[in-house]
């Protein structure tokens, strides 16, 4: 009975974890789904009136400054803890929030969203490493990506609010306050929310404070046993570490390590230079220039966020009985062919009164194998490939590139919309597309069902062979 009590206990408090903890993955999907509607109204000559590359300006620098955040927080979550740099980044997310909403001027606006970002690339890695050291190992692939979930419902409630915003609010000057202003709310509840959860119990563990970590595992854990067995391997791997030297980045010049940050890298480019932001970010413009009205298109794009939802809902069902590299090669397929899709809609069918909900349908038919057989798979691929040894330093360099390569997106898409149109710019995207179905064919390794070191070893193992491929034919050149 006593321990049937303490099961249901656990499974209660890791609930609260989860959904608490979540709110910051909210915040990351509401912050940058929110200008997406409020861009349109912020633009007008009586408002902050922005030209294309202001527009791109403004979007963009959330991005720059998730990069920022991205490298320091998780730095910062190991040396404060990962709970109090969470609750530091709602405050962040709160006063950035709040001074978007109240910027006077476009510069004022580029400062307060680059705080905003900072505080959603420190949420992009501390909430999933928080959540990861929380979970039991036989939940904790669920639980890891809920967060991507509450991502894209994050972004599905910021097209939501704006739609009722611009509906009910539409002919206030001001309405894009309002929009901007509503993304303080989640970061209340972060952060009092925060206040009540306790720390990682492995960073409790490494920061020396053993019977605080001790008491945590218990609370979170089914049974006693299962709690002392994992605390006990917990201290064993700290002090396994702790005899390991520091990784540096000399040490990416080993030939299988540097395969594998490369392929972190190009699958991270690819993922996002096909477009998904644009259409998360610029959606209503897209929308908007395909023929809907501004009202209109903000309404019809909320069908974009909860298409995103339902997506990758999906892909979390999936993921546990499909291959991962063949998800990413149906997903990638999928999302070139709508790619194509628009960019053949655009030359043919621009005027006609169908093409704007044409453009519709293809963005939802995009983001449908985007959101669940890409997106997911990918935050879940990336750190099954490279070795604990190196995660922290390869997630750091990996995730900074996803973040600048949104940074660039964000940036130049308003003025290609503007230079070349929709059929230009999504031709570009139809392109890459192609090359990201090669190159995930080609590099992008198969992880589902086998071990972190089985996987070290097919690393090791395909640069062996490489060598001695070289090595003989190296020997034949010489003979002749």
């Amino acid at each position: 009975m006593e321990q049937t009590s303490q099961s249901g206990s656990a499974l209660a408090n890791l609930r609260k974890i989860m959904i608490i903890a979540t709110f910051g993955g909210l915040l990351f999907g509401y912050d940058t789904g929110v200008i997406n509607g409020a861009l349109p109204f912020m633009s007008r000559p009586e408002q902050l009136n922005l030209t294309p590359s202001h527009e791109g300006m403004v979007v963009s620098i959330l991005l720059l400054g998730a990069a920022l955040g991205a490298l320091c927080g998780g730095r910062i979550a190991d040396h404060y803890g990962r709970r109090s740099n969470i609750i530091a980044l709602a405050v962040i997310f709160c006063f950035a929030a709040i001074g978007c909403s109240l910027a006077p001027s476009f510069h004022v606006m580029l400062v307060t969203r680059f705080f905003l970002g900072i505080a959603v690339g420190g949420a992009s890695v501390t909430v999933p490493t928080y959540l990861a050291e929380m979970s039991p190992a036989e939940i904790r692939g669920r639980m890891v990506t809920q967060n991507e979930f509450m991502i894209v419902t994050g972004q599905f409630l910021a097209f939501v609010c704006n739609a009722i915003l611009a509906v009910t609010l539409g002919n206030d000057p001001h309405v894009w306050r309002y929009m901007l202003a509503i993304c303080a709310l989640p970061a209340f509840v972060l952060f009092f929310g925060m206040l009540r959860m306790p720390e990682s119990p492995r960073w409790l563990v490494m920061a020396g404070r053993i019977s605080e970590g001790l008491s945590v595992i218990r609370k979170i854990r089914n049974t006693e046993e299962k709690a002392i067995a994992e605390f006990n391997e917990i201290q064993d791997n700290i002090k396994a570490q702790s005899a390991i030297v520091n990784i540096t980045f000399s040490d990416i010049t080993i030939p299988w390590v540097r395969r594998i940050i490369l392929t972190g890298i190009g699958l991270a480019c690819f993922v996002h230079l096909t477009g998904v932001n644009s259409i998360m970010y610029y959606g209503t413009t897209i929308l908007n220039q395909s023929g809907f009205s501004t009202q209109a298109s903000i309404i019809a794009n909320t069908l974009n966020g909860l298409t995103s939802v339902v997506a990758v809902a999906v892909g979390m069902h999936l993921m546990m009985r499909v291959r991962r590299r063949r998800m990413m090669l149906v997903g990638f397929t999928g999302t070139t062919t709508a790619l194509a899709l628009i960019t053949v809609a655009s030359m043919t069918l621009n005027g006609s009164p169908i093409f704007p909900y044409v453009i519709l349908a293809l963005t939802v038919f995009f983001l449908a194998f985007m959101q669940s057989c890409i997106g997911p798979i990918f935050w879940c691929i990336l750190p099954e490939m490279i070795p604990m040894r190196l995660r922290g330093l390869g997630m750091g360099i990996c995730v900074l590139f996803v973040w600048m390569v949104n940074f660039v997106i964000a940036l130049v898409f308003p003025v290609l919309l503007d230079k070349v149109g929709l059929e230009g710019t999504f031709m570009i995207f139809m392109v890459i597309g192609v090359f990201a179905v090669i190159f995930t064919k080609i590099f992008v390794p198969e992880t589902k069902g086998k071990s972190l070191e089985q996987i070290e070893r097919e690393f090791r193992n395909y640069n062996r062979e490489v060598s001695h491929k070289e090595g003989t034919l190296n020997m034949a050149n010489n003979h002749n």
